[in-house]
C-alpha cells in the first residue's frame, strides 16, 4: 500500500506547463536563484544527483565558452579579419603562406556557439521549473523524487520523453545547424569571388536579396522569368498528369472494359522502369539525331539535314518537357485514382440513377467533387514537388537551351536547376541559399493557402 502511494505521488501533477514568468513569480527564493546556479534547488531540497547534473551542464557550458565560446561570436561576428597570404620570412629570406581566418568555419562555429547558448537557456528553465516543482511538492509534504525515482520514471511515466531526447538531439545537430548556417549565407558575400580559406567573404544584410527581385540588373533578368516558367511547370505537370490519370481510370474501370488487369499492368510497367532511365531514353529519342528525327527525315516532313529543336527552342523545349512528364506521371495518377474510385459509396451512383441522372451528371456532381475532396492534399503535395522537380529538368534538357539574357540559367531552367548551377558550377552559395529561402517562402505560402481554402481541411466528414 505503501509503494502504491509513492507511485501515485509521483503522479503529481506537475507544474510544467508554468511559464518562466510565473515560476519566478510564484518561485521561493531558492528556485528563482536555480535560473543562475543551476540545480540549487534540487540541492538544497535533496535532490543532490539532480542537482549537479544541472550545475554539470551549466559547469561545461561556461568551460566551453571561455575556452572556445566567446572567440567564436567574436569570429562570427566579423567573419574573420586576417587572410590568407605571404609573409616574407626575413630569416630565411623567403614568403611563407600564413593560415589566416576561415569565414566559413567562423560562421559554423559561431552557429553551433549560438545553439549551444540556446540549449544553455532551456537548461536554465529546466532547472528553475524542476526546483519550483520540489518547491510546491515540499509545500504540499508530498514524496520528493529521489535520483532512484528519476532513474525508474525513464522506462516508466516519461519513457517517450527518453526515447524521443535522441532523435531531437540528431535533428538539432544534422538538421537545424546545417540549416540555419545556410540561411545565414544569404547575407554574406560568399561567393565565387570571396572563396574561403584564401579570401574572406563578410556580412552584407539584404544586398543579395535586393539584387536578385530588383527591377533591373542580371539576376532580376534572370530570377522572375525563371520563377515564371517554375510556376507554369508546376502547374501544368500537376493538372495534366491528375486529368488524364483521372481519364485513364475511369476509362479501365468503367463496366465496359474488358482485360482491366492487363490494361493497369501494362501502364504499371512504365512506373516499373526507374524515372532517370525513361528520361535519359527520352533524351535520346528526341535529340538532334534521335530516332524522331531521323524518321522525319526519312519520311521527307523535314530537309535532310534538318532536325526539330526539340530541346534548343525554348518554346519547343518546354513543351516537349511537360508532354516528356506526361508519360512518366500519368501512370503514377492513375493507379492512385483507380483505388479511389473503387472506394467510392455505390448507394451514391444507385440514388442518382433512380433520380435519372445522366453519366455526364454521375460525373460532374459525384465522381469529380469526391476525386477532388479526397485527392487535393496530394495534389498540393504534387505541386510542391513539381516545383522542386530536379530530375525531369536536369536529365532532358540540363535547364538549357542557355540564353546570354540570363545570369548562368538556360530557358528551361527551374529555380532548384538555377540554384544547383550557382552552387556547383559558380559557387555564388550565398545566391543559392537566397533563392532557396524565396522557394520556401513561396511554396509554404502557395501550399498553406491553397490547403485551407480546401474542403478537405474545412469539411473533413463531407464524403463521410
Amino acid at each position: 500500500m505503501g509503494l502504491f502511494k509513492r507511485k501515485a505521488s509521483l503522479k503529481y501533477d506537475k507544474p510544467r506547463d508554468e511559464s518562466i514568468s510565473q515560476v519566478f513569480k510564484k518561485g521561493d527564493t531558492i528556485t528563482r536563484l536555480s535560473f543562475i546556479v543551476f540545480g540549487l534547488g534540487n540541492i538544497m531540497n535533496k535532490q543532490v544527483a539532480r542537482g549537479l547534473i544541472f550545475l554539470a551542464l551549466e559547469i561545461l557550458y561556461f568551460v566551453y565558452m571561455i575556452v572556445f565560446g566567446i572567440g567564436a561570436i567574436g569570429d562570427f561576428i566579423t567573419l574573420g579579419t586576417v587572410e590568407q597570404g605571404q609573409v616574407y620570412n626575413e630569416a630565411l629570406g623567403i614568403y611563407e603562406y600564413s593560415m589566416g581566418d576561415n569565414s566559413m568555419l567562423c560562421l559554423l562555429y559561431g552557429v553551433i556557439t549560438l545553439v549551444l547558448t540556446a540549449a544553455f537557456l532551456f537548461v536554465a528553465c529546466m532547472s528553475a521549473k524542476s526546483a519550483y516543482c520540489t518547491q510546491i511538492r515540499k509545500a504540499k509534504g508530498q514524496h520528493i523524487p529521489t535520483f532512484r525515482d528519476d532513474i525508474r520514471s525513464l522506462h516508466e511515466e516519461n519513457l517517450h520523453a527518453f526515447l524521443l531526447s535522441f532523435p531531437i538531439i540528431g535533428i538539432l545537430v544534422f538538421t537545424i545547424v546545417p540549416l540555419v548556417f545556410m540561411i545565414l549565407i544569404a547575407f554574406t558575400s560568399y561567393d565565387h569571388e570571396h572563396q574561403p580559406p584564401g579570401t574572406l567573404f563578410s556580412w552584407v544584410g539584404l544586398e543579395n536579396f535586393k539584387s536578385l527581385i530588383a527591377s533591373s540588373g542580371s539576376l532580376a533578368t534572370t530570377f522572375w522569368p525563371v520563377l515564371g516558367w517554375t510556376l507554369i511547370w508546376a502547374v501544368s505537370a500537376t493538372v495534366t498528369c491528375y486529368i488524364l490519370g483521372l481519364l485513364l481510370a475511369l476509362l479501365i474501370n468503367r463496366k465496359g472494359t474488358k482485360g482491366k488487369g492487363f490494361w493497369r499492368f501494362m501502364f504499371v510497367l512504365s512506373v516499373a522502369v526507374p524515372q532517370f532511365v525513361t528520361l535519359l531514353t527520352m533524351r535520346t529519342i528526341f535529340n538532334a539525331n534521335g530516332p524522331v528525327n531521323v524518321l522525319l527525315r526519312d519520311f521527307g516532313i523535314i530537309g535532310a539535314t534538318d532536325s526539330v529543336p526539340f530541346f534548343t527552342d525554348p518554346l519547343l523545349a518546354k513543351i516537349t518537357i511537360i508532354c516528356i512528364n506526361i508519360w512518366i506521371g500519368v501512370p503514377f495518377t492513375m493507379l492512385s485514382t483507380t483505388g479511389i474510385l473503387q472506394n467510392i459509396p455505390a448507394d451514391l451512383y444507385e440514388a442518382a440513377k433512380i433520380d435519372g441522372a445522366s453519366a455526364p451528371v454521375i460525373f460532374r456532381k459525384i465522381t469529380l467533387p469526391y476525386m477532388i475532396f479526397v485527392m487535393t492534399p496530394n495534389l498540393i503535395t504534387s505541386f510542391t514537388g513539381n516545383i522542386n522537380n530536379f530530375n525531369v529538368i536536369f536529365l532532358l534538357s540540363g535547364g538549357g537551351p542557355d540564353s546570354l539574357e540570363y545570369y548562368y540559367a538556360g530557358k528551361t531552367d527551374l529555380l532548384v536547376t538555377w540554384l544547383y548551377k550557382l552552387t556547383i558550377t559558380q559557387k555564388d552559395y550565398n545566391l543559392g541559399a537566397v533563392i532557396g529561402i524565396l522557394a520556401f517562402i513561396i511554396l509554404a505560402t502557395l501550399s498553406l493557402l491553397t490547403y485551407h481554402r480546401t474542403g478537405a481541411y474545412k469539411d473533413e466528414g463531407a464524403f463521410q
